[in-house]
């Protein structure tokens, strides 16, 4: 079957960007199936540098048709200046389809969201501020708005005034704000409408007959694993499901159609925002890995936390998303060093534990255990095969796969489009 789920699988920001634009070429649809713009992808295209928020990845490849699918969160600005802003560099944006069911962001979510941590304060989150988790919420009570709301004016006058009825009792009573006039909200919201019908489309209904017809469709996960609302490290996590399961509720595709599950793999690992991460490193190791990566978040412009690999990490992903391949990026990054340590079990209370533990008080005192790979120090962003790579670097590579419990069927070895070494077809 020609189904095909591409995720993130550790703390988002692995690269699956440029996985899924490689993959865009052979495929006929790209999906992001949840998230909003708290999610980022660089791509780069020749010597052109490209920095995707809420659109599919897939947007840049002429022959494929980008989908944002009913589980994402939608930023009606946002999406309209990014549309407008690849359209200024001649890239075609037509094609693209949006889900009527997807919800929107409203600017109340935004001001919930942001209000909301700084009310916590050494508690907070790390979120994005752009309205996600307030939006995920109203989805799940009820009063969310549907793009679709946007073509029926007296639904939207409900939906609006029934969400914010709540809304504005805690905005005055609690965080002393003014409240939200939601006829403004309305007026705002109808403003979008007709920019964004020639989008709209019932894209459970198009994904599946396309699956039908032979057709190759390819789900992208906004985040990684570890940021799932219900499998990464709550609550420091997003509010919705990057996982593979979310591909099937958040495209509304049954899971008997997918047929492969990649996982994208940092060569070690990085996290933006709030939230335990035991291989982190303070030290000279960790500002070399972010200076040689370029580890500033796409979407936030934050510097992210760098540490070693963790195999544990690693076979966690693959049990809870049951990943088939795995794509390895930034091998590159760790040219020069003379050993490498990797992550390979944790120590928590004295004892020595090879899964990831369930319990968040568990998690939160796992000290790493670690084993030295011999590094090198050759260039290797030219190698076109495995076996041009250094036998240091392929006995890396054989190693955290033989770690992670599933193949390692590409290595991304720059930055570029073209800089990445195929080991095996996943299609």
């Amino acid at each position: 079957m020609p189904a095909l789920v591409l995720l993130g699988a550790q703390w988002g920001d692995e690269g699956k960007g440029k996985a899924t634009d490689l993959l865009g070429g052979s495929v006929d649809y790209v999906v992001r199936y949840q998230g909003g713009n708290n999610a980022g992808h660089t791509v780069v295209v020749g010597d052109q540098k490209y920095a995707l928020h809420l659109l599919p990845s897939g947007i840049l490849s002429p022959s494929c048709i980008p989908v944002i699918g009913n589980g994402v969160v939608v930023d009606p600005a946002v999406l309209l200046s990014e549309l407008s802003g690849l359209n200024d560099r001649g890239v075609d944006t037509s094609k693209l389809l949006i889900s009527g069911n997807a919800h929107l962001i409203t600017s109340y979510h935004t001001t919930m969201d942001k209000v909301t941590e700084r009310f916590l304060g050494s508690r907070k989150i790390g979120t994005t501020g752009r309205g996600i988790g307030p939006t995920y919420a109203d989805k799940i009570n009820r009063v969310g708005i549907r793009i679709q709301d946007l073509y029926d004016e007296s639904i939207l006058i409900q939906k609006v005034d029934a969400a914010l009825d709540f809304k504005n009792q805690i905005l005055a009573k609690l965080y002393n704000r003014r409240a939200i006039d939601s006829a403004k909200i309305v007026e705002e919201l109808l403003t979008y409408a007709d920019q964004l019908k020639p989008y709209v489309s019932d894209t459970t209904l198009v994904l599946n007959n396309a699956i039908d017809e032979g057709k190759v469709v390819l789900f992208e996960g906004g985040q990684g694993t570890l940021l799932d609302v219900d499998h990464g490290t709550y609550p420091f996590v997003t509010s919705s499901n990057p996982t593979a399961g979310g591909a099937c509720t958040g495209a509304g595709v049954g899971p008997t159609k997918i047929s492969r599950v990649i996982g994208i793999l940092k060569a070690y690992t990085t996290r933006v925002g709030a939230g335990p991460f035991p291989t982190e490193l303070f030290d000279e190791d960790g500002d070399a890995l972010r200076r040689i990566g370029g580890e500033r978040g796409v979407t936030t412009g934050r510097d992210r936390r760098c540490g070693w690999f963790d195999a544990v990490i690693a076979r966690y992903a693959t049990r809870v998303n049951g990943l088939t391949d795995f794509f390895l990026t930034k091998l590159d990054v760790l040219t020069g060093w003379e050993q490498i340590p990797v992550c390979v079990a944790y120590e928590i209370d004295g004892k020595r534990v090879e899964e990831l533990p369930y319990s968040q008080t568990d998690f939160h005192h796992a000290k790493p255990i670690y084993e030295m790979l011999p590094g090198w120090s050759e260039d290797i962003t030219k190698a076109k095969t495995f076996a041009d790579l250094p036998k240091n670097a392929q006995a890396y590579v054989k190693a955290l796969e033989e770690m992670s419990g599933a193949p390692i069927s590409a290595i991304g070895v720059g930055p570029g489009r073209t800089e990445t070494i195929q080991i095996n077809s996943f299609l």
